[in-house]
């Protein structure tokens, strides 16, 4: 029902003065008035209402006609129509075609080529020569001694020189140390209780004034892990050394490689 057509409508007008008069003698003109208000109020909320309502179930309506269609079912006579008759497929039974029998195609054999002939090698034909020219007249050899060169063993260096053993932490010459004093047994005593015996280490020193040693370390210990080498080394500011003797001079501040044997006698080597 659309209420706005009605509100405009003479009729609906008319109608509501009749009522408007039937009110006021009634109920009074102030009572009449307000139930008036309230009655046009009313009209004007349903007019609202009627047109937020209206437009939206009928645009979903629309949208539902739109997406769902409708297709006629086949009728009978086009079923049968179009659906074959069996006699007539069976009579009409397709024939078997002949299939022409392809020639069968041999493969042609596959010639290999022939390796060309090698031709013999050219061998060049030395064209002659003449006979060379006599050499001139050589004198007659004779035996020339050169000065500087020497002939026989290794010179061994001055007898009573240090037998080098290997070399030092930096590639110096090491030398084999002759003692100046051997160690007493009571200046190892105190340093080899703290190893296991026996055995024996090498140790390295270099060489400083008035026979004595210093900065030396370890180069090996038998047994291994006997620990003779860490206590030899411990002992060593005692040591009394010659200096390594190099072209018959003493050399103080090379190298030597001491040998402390522990169980049986000190030796130098």
């Amino acid at each position: 029902m659309d209420f706005t057509s009605a509100e405009t409508s003479p009729a609906v007008t008319t109608r509501l003065a009749r009522l408007r008069e039937a009110l006021r003698s009634r109920v009074g003109e102030r009572a009449g008035g307000i139930i008036l208000a309230l009655i046009a109020e009313l009209l004007f909320v349903l007019a609202l209402l009627s047109l937020s309502i209206a437009p939206p179930s009928k645009k979903r309506e629309e949208s539902l006609m739109t997406v769902f269609g409708v297709t006629p079912e086949p009728t009978a006579e086009k079923t049968e129509q179009d659906s074959p008759k069996p006699a007539e497929n069976a009579s009409r039974s397709p024939e078997p075609t002949e299939q022409e029998e392809s020639p069968v195609e041999t493969p042609s054999p596959v010639v290999s080529p022939q390796p060309s002939p090698v031709p013999p090698p050219i061998v060049a034909i030395p064209s002659p020569q003449a006979a060379p020219a006599p050499p001139p007249s050589q004198p007659k050899a004779r035996a020339v001694i050169r000065p500087g060169r020497v002939y026989g063993p290794a010179d061994k260096g001055v007898p009573g020189d240090s037998e080098r053993v290997g070399s030092g932490p930096n590639g110096e010459p090491l030398f084999a140390a002759a003692w100046y004093r051997e160690p007493y047994d009571d200046e190892l005593k105190g340093y080899l209780s703290t190893a296991r015996g026996p055995g024996s280490a090498l140790i390295a020193c270099r060489t400083v004034p008035d026979f004595r040693v210093e900065d030396c370390y370890e180069i090996g210990e038998s047994p291994l892990g006997s620990g003779i080498g860490r206590a030899v080394i411990a002992a060593a500011w005692q040591f009394r050394v010659r200096p390594p003797r190099v072209g018959g001079v003493s050399k103080v501040g090379e190298w030597v490689r001491i040998r402390i044997d522990y169980g049986v006698r000190t030796s130098s080597r």
